[in-house]
């Protein structure tokens, strides 16, 4: 049986659809998920982190704060790049009160402006793991939205149909009515309601692909993701040296976008 990995969301109403179709161990995912009451960001701070960008064929505007990056040579120029921007100062900060982020450090942002008039969509994907780690974090700005979780190896999932009241409504231990499904027919909706935060790690990070289709923008959303760099870019790392620089010029907030 394959499970989706950890999968972690900071806003309550995320988390009774954490998994659709959901696996007979969703309640040890649920455990594995961090929520609180409040959003992680207020009304007041949602509004600067709402700017315009470049233009992609995707329909999205796109607004980076990074260095320029050739993930296919494995090469990065720091020319340009001179941090996060000021307003992400107090994101960044409060995102560390989450036991999950505590020591998460981000050397890059992305702001990716989506509108249904565009056709705003993003194809499924995985992210690089050269220079980006462990940890994918993103807000979800202005209005709700569904990620979606696909995979396509060749290898099937055990799901079982959720009761009412579920995960509650199953004793430990307990199993569900289960059948085998291949991993290419099961998309997992996640739900993302207005400024939330989604963690993506394990093997939510590594083996299953990240999509946000053009059916599931009705309006204007936002959104925002920080990276972490990779264990080659940290400390004991092959490029330590310049992952602290980067770090340090990263959380200087001083930020420009970068093309």
């Amino acid at each position: 049986m394959e499970e989706l990995g950890p999968l972690s969301c900071s806003y309550r109403a995320c988390v009774p659809q954490l998994l659709k179709p959901t696996c007979p161990r969703a309640r040890d995912c649920k455990k594995k998920s961090h929520h609180e009451e409040k959003p992680p960001v207020s009304h007041s701070q949602e509004q600067p982190l709402l700017t315009t960008g470049e233009l992609e064929f995707t329909g999205r505007r796109k607004q980076d704060y990074g260095p320029k990056v050739n993930f296919r040579k494995q090469k990065l120029k720091m020319a340009g790049f001179r941090g996060l921007p000021s307003f992400s100062r107090e994101v960044v900060q409060r995102m560390g009160l989450y036991p999950i982020l505590e020591d998460f450090r981000p050397e890059e942002q992305c702001n990716l402006d989506y509108c249904p008039e565009r056709g705003s969509a993003i194809d499924p994907h995985l992210d690089d793991a050269w220079l980006w780690g462990e940890r994918l974090v993103s807000l979800n700005l202005l209005s709700p939205t569904m990620l979606s979780m696909s995979r396509e190896a060749p290898s099937s999932l055990l799901l079982c149909l959720a009761p009412s009241g579920f995960p509650e409504a199953l004793a430990d231990g307990a199993m569900a009515p289960s059948r085998s499904v291949p991993c290419q027919e099961v998309e997992v909706a996640v739900p993302l309601p207005r400024r939330s935060l989604v963690v993506l790690r394990g093997g939510a990070r590594h083996q299953w692909k990240h999509a946000i289709h053009r059916r599931d923008i009705g309006a204007r959303r936002v959104g925002v993701t920080f990276r972490e760099l990779s264990a080659e870019f940290g400390p004991g790392g092959k490029q330590q040296e310049l992952g602290q620089e980067l770090l340090r010029m990263a959380l200087s907030f001083h930020g420009r976008p970068t093309m």
